[in-house]
């Protein structure tokens, strides 16, 4: 049995204008054929790897692609041609194949196109033709469309938030392999639910979201016949024509099954809406003092408006602003992606008092420079090995640097790479961030990587890209009504993709 491996990922994050490129594609490592393998224990692919171990078949895993950005602006024309190309060729050239194993985010777009995954997908169907099964893995962040649908057999997505990558492999290659071997006939519904939220209620371990989430595994483990129910709430700052929330069940023909738990779901994530809409972000000058003030460190400050693992640039500056504005104790770990920046406090060294402007490097609509006076204190980046990232063991930063303003150490890279996420990030440039008392993290809910030596987690309700107040966004392109950006109580009546209902059933 030979099973195909592709994937492809890239969140998009509308609201940030930096288009991200194949060079940000490169920083994560662009692997094709038998290179692949080298991330046999990372990640999605990892995962795809262990289900075929964990099946003791004599599986040949025929490896195409593996292409990882993280989130950011909408990809080039040029990279989405380049997969497309990647994709065709592979497909093309590989042989004969039995199935094939897609992963991709489902949250991409491109310039001048909203659905990449569901341009993906068509192309793997056009390649392979009707009878050779397609089960995708997608990011539960990602929009569900109609293109996606049309062209798959199966859909299973991640079932934590954060989340288990390696887990959402093993769901997708495993059902793709009982497919092939045990005459499943997989059968999907499907249902669009107008409903948006911010990122704060997005965390599986309590809260609606787990409710949600819970519910699909119930009706998992509760019947057989059910192959995967998976829940889809999209990232929040995809400006699409088909955008919003989805819900997916898959079973063992069984239609009529399917699209009652496929109702079911959406009814309960719809009764929660406003419990999704709870917010938790305080002002930023209440959570620095806060975080300050906390009795031990390592204290986690999120920066909701500049989540770089949700898609924005990672150059905001408020959250340094206050610190230095109120004068904290700190002393404070403050990551800030910014190529000029770098590429400057490198070339002065190690030592050098350098005064130069910081932040808004690219949003610029939320974000204006701000002058500081500080002293370099390391340089370095390049790959930069992370035994904490999930995804793979290494990571390009591009030039590299620490940078003291008082209180305050930055981390200032010149590529996006993990924007100072993981603690190893400052470990490679020689600090333990143990040792200091907070830690601004780019992130809205990925504390997990902090969480060996963090004290607590504040949320700082930062402007921004990536930021919690959804109804100030400048939205051109979400299909309207879309709650709770207007106010409404039949989501039926305004879904693309409503079902029978519950009443119409069979």
């Amino acid at each position: 049995m030979r099973i195909a491996l592709i994937q492809v990922a890239q969140e998009t994050d509308d609201f940030n204008p930096l288009p991200t490129t194949l060079a940000d594609y490169e920083s994560f490592g662009i692997y094709e054929g038998a290179d692949i393998e080298q991330l046999r224990d990372y990640g999605q692919i990892g995962g795809h790897y262990e289900a075929i171990r964990r099946s003791g078949l004599d599986i040949e895993t025929v490896p195409i692609i593996r292409a990882f950005a993280v989130a950011g602006g909408r990809i080039t024309r040029e990279a989405f041609e380049y997969f497309q190309d990647k994709i065709r060729t592979g497909l093309e050239t590989c042989g004969p194949i039995d199935g094939l194993a897609l992963q991709l985010h489902g949250a991409c777009a491109a310039e001048g196109l909203d659905d990449v995954e569901g341009e993906q997908a068509a192309l793997c169907r056009q390649i392979l033709g009707p009878d050779i099964p397609i089960v995708l893995g997608l990011d539960h962040h990602g929009n569900v469309t109609q293109k996606i649908i049309d062209n798959v057999d199966a859909i299973v997505g991640h079932r934590t938030q954060p989340h288990d990558v390696y887990d959402t492999g093993i769901l997708g290659t495993g059902l793709l392999i009982r497919l092939l071997t045990e005459n499943l006939k997989p059968v999907m519904a499907w249902r669009k639910i107008p409903l948006l939220s911010h990122q704060e209620q997005f965390l599986t371990a309590h809260g609606p979201m787990k409710r949600w989430f819970d519910r699909a595994r119930e009706m998992e483990a509760a019947d057989p016949r059910v192959l995967q129910a998976s829940n889809y709430p999209m990232q929040p700052w995809l400006d699409v024509t088909e955008g919003g929330w989805s819900t997916i069940v898959v079973t063992d023909n069984d239609q009529d099954l399917a699209e009652r738990l496929a109702d079911e779901l959406a009814d309960l994530v719809w009764s929660m809406r406003d419990d999704f809409q709870e917010r938790e972000a305080i002002s930023v000058d209440e959570a620095v003092l806060k975080a300050d003030a906390a009795e031990k460190g390592v204290v986690v400050l999120s920066d909701t408006g500049d989540t770089v693992f949700g898609g924005a640039a990672g150059d905001s500056n408020l959250i340094l602003e206050a610190m230095l504005r109120l004068k904290i104790k700190g002393p404070a770990l403050v990551p800030l992606i910014s190529p000029r920046a770098a590429t400057q406090l490198h070339a002065a060294g190690v030592g050098a008092t350098v005064t130069l402007p910081l932040g808004g490097d690219a949003a610029t609509k939320f974000f204006t420079p701000l002058e500081v006076t500080g002293t370099v204190k390391a340089v370095g980046g390049g790959i930069v090995a992370l035994s904490d990232y999930n995804h793979q063991p290494e990571v390009d930063f591009g030039k590299a640097v620490l940078f003291e303003v008082g209180p305050v150490t930055l981390l200032i890279t010149e590529k996006r790479a993990v924007a100072g996420n993981t603690p190893d990030s400052y470990r490679a440039l020689g600090i333990e961030p143990a040792d200091y008392k907070i830690a601004v993290v780019k992130t809205a809910s990925n504390f997990q990587f902090f969480a060996p030596i963090s004290s607590g987690v504040v949320r700082a309700d930062t402007r921004g890209p990536g930021q919690s107040d959804v109804f100030t966004l400048p939205w051109k392109n979400i299909p309207r009504p879309m709650y709770p950006l207007e106010r409404f109580t039949d989501w039926r009546a305004h879904s693309s993709q409503p079902g029978p209902g519950p009443k119409g059933l069979k």
